[in-house]
């Protein structure tokens, strides 16, 4: 699963929706709670790529494949108590929860913070579920050519760099 920051507004505004729709929560300006949502899903993406440009660095500087790389990110993650992968969701929730408490755009969060997590994560779900569909898609266009070929990985990126212009995902 990856949040996408072309998404990044219209999460936001689900997640304020659905939670002030069902009486979860009440917001003085919907707008202003909305950016709040925005902040933390922008700090999400700012610290996946911090987390990531680092996993690389120590890849480089102790000479490990590249294929460690989901373990060594998972690894900086844990030491910053970072989620990430199935976690992701989880995580973001937890701060978005925490904007809440502290926003003055919220003026009160009349649901238990379970329910609210809940709903947060199926909507955070729904939207990075996304890069799943994409790379459905992807190998679908690609089903001609032989899977773990470098042809194969020079077309998928390719193809996946399109599909994301064409669906807004850049």
């Amino acid at each position: 699963m990856k949040l996408y920051s072309g998404k990044i507004p219209g999460v936001a505004e689900e997640i304020i929706r659905t939670l002030a729709d069902a009486g979860d929560i009440e917001v003085s300006d919907a707008a202003e709670a909305r950016l709040d949502v925005e902040a933390v899903l922008k700090e999400y993406l700012r610290m996946d790529r911090e987390i990531t440009d680092r996993a690389k660095d120590v890849l480089e500087q102790k000479k490990l494949p590249y294929g460690q790389l989901f373990k060594v990110k998972r690894s900086l993650a844990e030491e910053r108590e970072f989620g990430i992968g199935d976690e992701a969701t989880l995580w973001i929730a937890n701060q978005v929860l925490e904007t809440f408490m502290h926003s003055a755009h919220v003026e009160e969060v009349f649901a238990e913070d379970v329910v609210l997590r809940k709903k947060m994560r199926d909507v955070l779900k729904k939207h990075m579920a996304v890069d799943d569909e994409l790379d459905e898609e992807v190998r679908r266009r690609i089903k001609n050519l032989a899977e773990g070929t470098q042809t194969w990985e020079i077309e998928y990126a390719k193809v996946m760099e399109q599909m994301k212009r064409k669906h807004g995902l850049e």
